[in-house]
């Protein structure tokens, strides 16, 4: 009796080890990149020519700041819609200088814009895995058929990581609808005028011992 409580011990331990955990049941992941985004705004004065005296300075400084590059989006948000001014061409003209165009539409911010003034806002992606570590669930028994809990915690965190534009994980890029030969081959080019590695032939590596 006492062996076979044992054994029936030993048994339900096993079970209670093996629940638990994140469940990760089929060939692809359960932990995949996750895409959020935050909106930041920043009101510029105008006038009858664009931006006021001393905006445009502000505003550069301001996307400076923001280290603004590839991935972001710029729109301007102006009161009513009706731009006399020029305003967002100036904003434009700005946001060029880092390799971007201004969006046609402006996402909705909190709070009003200001009298004599436009809504300069900055749309910016981020791709994340969440519950990434995960350690969760033992490797010692399984089962009900499951990968590991932290399976795919590598691989798509290093996606969410690398990618330049994080939206092109939602929607990717569209196809211009046409072939660019030199497009094509810029990375066959760079690999045929590479050098080769062994050029200036082997190293002569010495290992001393005693």
């Amino acid at each position: 009796m006492a062996h076979r409580k044992n054994l029936s011990l030993i048994a339900l331990s096993l079970l209670v080890s093996a629940c638990g955990g994140t469940e990760n049941r089929g060939v692809e992941s359960v932990h995949q990149p996750v895409v959020s985004r935050v909106d930041y705004a920043f009101d510029v004065s105008s006038d009858a020519q664009g931006l006021a005296s001393g905006e445009n300075s502000r505003l550069n400084g301001w996307f400076q700041a923001l280290n603004l590059g590839y991935g972001d989006r710029v729109a301007v948000d102006v009161p009513g819609g009706y731009d006399p001014g020029g305003s967002r061409a100036a904003v434009a003209a700005v946001a060029a200088s880092y390799g971007l165009l201004v969006d046609d539409q402006a996402p909705v911010t909190a709070g009003e814009v200001p009298p004599g003034a436009v809504r300069v806002i900055v749309s910016r992606l981020k791709a994340s895995v969440p519950g990434c570590p995960d350690w969760s669930r033992k490797t010692d028994m399984n089962f009900n058929q499951h990968g590991h809990s932290n399976y795919g915690c590598a691989i798509n965190s290093n996606l969410a990581a690398m990618v330049a534009n994080p939206e092109d994980l939602i929607r990717g890029q569209q196809g211009t609808g046409g072939t660019d030969a030199a497009s094509g081959t810029k990375a066959i080019k760079a690999y045929r005028d590479a050098e080769p590695s062994g050029k200036n032939g082997l190293r002569i590596e010495s290992v001393g011992g005693n």
